[in-house]
């Protein structure tokens, strides 16, 4: 995988204040790997932990234009009734990207007045 998957990485530690367990949580990966990553010594070697971290990132994009970003680890943190109350780290997680997407969607569009 190339190191651009790193930069994901960062960028979802320091624009979406995920932390490195958070990151863990939705890739699938090791807490040390996770750290590893983001000291730039290794770059994601499986392609579910990559394909992941692309979900992540975009969720992170996406949540930077409704919310405050330092709320985004608490939010990804909640049981979201939405998702049958399970948290978005643990769905993203699971490969239900589409489903937390989804919610993102409905935050992005509010209903008219």
């Amino acid at each position: 995988m190339s190191s651009a998957f790193v930069d994901e990485v960062i960028f979802i530690h320091e624009k979406g204040h995920l932390s490195g367990p958070d990151i863990a949580r939705a890739t699938g990966a090791a807490d040390s790997t996770v750290r590893s990553w983001l000291a730039r010594t290794r770059t994601p070697s499986r392609r579910d932990a990559a394909e992941h971290i692309a979900e992540l990132s975009a969720i992170v994009e996406r949540l930077m234009r409704v919310m405050v970003p330092a709320y985004i680890p608490v939010w990804m943190r909640k049981p979201i009734p939405a998702l049958g109350d399970r948290k978005p780290l643990d769905v993203i997680g699971e490969g239900g990207y589409r489903e937390v997407s989804r919610i993102v969607t409905a935050l992005e569009s509010p209903p008219a007045a």
